[in-house]
């Protein structure tokens, strides 16, 4: 594909712009590679020696900006590699002269990033003028080279008028750039590359620039941008090819990432396949690259190329609170079952340690999971499961055995439903008494997720309706349980730094002859970190005259965040929490609990980890008077 071409005032603009736009496209550094890294710090690196460079050179750095811009001057030193490795030496005396040659470019770039088409920069190594070097310079031995770099910045360019040619004739300029605004070098180059995306996104796969001028007046101190782009013919996706694939069935992947043949073509499209791909599991790497030209029968070929990662897994997880006690879970899976991305996860958990002596008053559960991707279409993800409990919380003790099995459709980017079937067999003690209960169930739920981020959002909202009619066998009882929650994150601030997290979620049971008829697990309790936290797990529950807890048939729980970054990684989270169970289907409100209290977090690659310490500001006789509680992920 022919790069487009650029006119220039200044001779240098050229090569600053190339560098400018490599940066945008990603990080000019090469990380050293390292043996174990966790929560961004390294262990059993080997730190590079200066013996392992060959002839060594050590220099000394001035670095001359007369700005008086701290956000100039961080820009600049950020972009010289020779400011970045002052204490390391360079591999010979050329190596030193090309690093200082290379920092020049750099360091124009950084000018023209800032505005500043003005700005000049002069390099001396040894007292001597970079550009009047001889191509294999020889420098003295023993002290270290001396390196002086004078940035001149020049004034601050702003954009005069932006011309727009070819295809992209008919849209607005200042939809990209803004006469008047500041000319940084990555504004102008965005403002391309969101011409082509902008013909792309109309079905345009061959779309790209064909010039990209800038023309600096010093006079004036503005810069005229003109930019053309050719759109090329409108496209359909045409035939879909995988590569890479040694386990996997390359149909599967073609059908499940949606490119079908007779698609209209769209960026977003290929974005989307590449996500839908990536979260199956089983792959490492994914790309998708269209080809450089149509086929013959008017359509844009596709082919998506992938790199089978590890299949087997294994993991563990804990968390810890004050009213509950630590719990801890390990889980070993396979990724890609039968071929085409079928999952089997075996998982085990154990909760309530350190809340009692007695191991078996410890709570226990197991499980074996199954998914097949693509059951039922594409869009389509089929899931069945075995469960198996031995529970001992305060409100009752149970054993419990569950079957089920349903399907999810994903409607679209947001919104999904899912619908299934489920038997579970219980053996209950609580304040009812003994009780074995045999029930069958069929869930049903809707969900629409618009959050940017899942494991730590800023924007967006989740919503979910759920109902469950059910019937218990033994009891030949008709009941069924609807719930709903929303939550919703509003950003705020630079970056947002600051979050405002709110959640609301209610829940009711119909039906049912009596409390005693509906299996204890199935009964609404609040309290614990999860929902209203300062009280223990389940704590927040109807009870009757010996102060037993009963379950309860409705119940509707809130709570308000203040996510506050104070740093890139750590920040803190005052909350208040509060919640009703009623025994009436209609939650009555007439003993409101709610918990207040303040979280620390600390971000990491897999979400945050979360430590909050809570106090309830109605406290039960002799209940909870403070939770503290330690885990991974936001609390919602």
């Amino acid at each position: 594909m022919r790069l487009p071409t650029m006119s220039v005032a200044y001779r240098k603009v050229g090569a600053a712009f190339a560098v400018a736009a490599l940066a945008a496209c990603g990080p000019l550094s090469v990380t050293d590679a390292y043996a174990f890294k966790i929560f961004g710090m390294r262990f059993f690196e080997k730190d590079e020696e200066p013996n392992d460079i060959v002839d060594p050179v050590n220099f000394t750095l001035t670095l001359n900006e007369s700005s008086a811009d701290p956000d100039l001057k961080e820009a600049l030193e950020n972009s010289s590699r020779l400011f970045q490795d002052k204490d390391k030496p360079v591999s010979g005396d050329l190596g030193l002269a090309i690093k200082a040659r290379d920092d020049r470019d750099r360091l124009l770039a950084a000018l023209y990033e800032q505005a500043r088409y003005g700005g000049t920069v002069a390099v001396k190594v040894n007292g001597q003028d970079i550009d009047t070097l001889p191509p294999d310079p020889v420098f003295p031995d023993g002290a270290p080279v001396p390196v002086e770099i004078t940035v001149t910045p020049g004034p601050v360019f702003t954009l005069g008028d932006v011309v727009l040619k070819g295809d992209a004739v008919g849209r607005r300029p200042d939809e990209y750039l803004k006469s008047g605004a500041r000319a940084d070098s990555t504004l102008i180059i965005k403002a391309g590359e969101k011409i082509v995306e902008d013909l792309k996104e109309e079905g345009r796969p061959l779309a790209k620039l064909v010039e990209r001028s800038v023309v600096a007046d010093h006079a004036t101190n503005t810069v005229d941008v003109t930019i053309a782009a050719e759109g090329g013919p409108v496209a359909p996706v045409g035939t879909v090819t995988v590569n890479g694939t040694k386990t996997v069935d390359p149909t599967f992947v073609a059908d499940y990432s949606r490119l079908n043949g007779g698609k209209p073509y769209s960026p977003e499209a290929l974005r989307k396949a590449s996500d839908r791909l990536r979260q199956l599991g089983v792959f490492s790497s994914i790309t998708i690259k269209q080809a450089n030209e149509l086929a013959p029968d008017g359509t844009i070929p596709m082919t998506i190329e992938v790199s089978e990662g590890k299949q087997r897994y294994f993991g563990a997880g804990a968390q810890y609170s004050t009213t509950d006690g630590f719990g801890l879970q390990g889980y070993w899976g396979h990724r890609n079952l039968f071929g085409r991305a079928e999952s089997l996860r075996l998982e085990g958990s154990v909760s309530r340690i350190g809340e009692t002596t007695d191991v078996g008053s410890l709570d226990y559960s197991a499980g074996l999971l199954f998914a097949k991707p693509g059951a039922f279409g594409p869009a389509s993800t089929f899931n069945a499961s075995l469960k198996a409990q031995l529970l001992d919380p305060d409100a009752y003790k149970a054993t419990i055995f569950t079957g089920a099995a349903g399907a999810t459709f994903e409607l679209s980017d947001t919104d999904t439903v899912s619908a299934g079937g489920e038997v579970s067999w219980a053996d209950v003690e609580d304040a009812f008494g003994k009780n074995e209960y045999l029930t069958a169930s069929i869930p049903i739920e809707y969900i629409r997720d618009t959050r940017d981020n899942k494991l730590n959002p800023t924007t967006g909202y989740r919503a979910s309706i759920n109902a469950k009619p059910s019937y218990e066998i033994n009891g030949q009882s008709f009941f069924s349980s609807f719930e709903g929650s929303a939550a919703a994150y509003v950003g705020l601030g630079a970056e947002n730094r600051f979050v405002l997290a709110g959640r609301l979620g209610a829940g009711v049971i119909a039906g049912g002859d009596g409390l005693a008829s509906i299996p204890a697990n199935r009964r609404f309790y609040l309290g614990g970190g999860g929902t209203v936290r300062g009280y223990s797990y389940q704590e927040i529950s109807p009870r009757n005259g010996d102060d037993e807890i009963l379950g309860g048939r409705s119940y509707v729980n809130g709570t308000v965040e203040a996510r506050i970054g104070i740093t890139d990684t750590i920040g803190i989270v005052p909350f208040i929490d509060a919640g009703t169970v009623s025994a009436k289907t209609a939650p009555d409100f007439s003993d409101i609990r709610a918990g207040a209290g303040i979280g620390l977090r600390y971000n990491t690659p897999f979400g945050p980890i979360r430590l909050d310490v809570a106090v309830p500001l109605n406290p039960y006789p002799g209940g909870t008077k403070y939770g503290i509680y330690a885990g991974i992920g936001q609390s919602f």
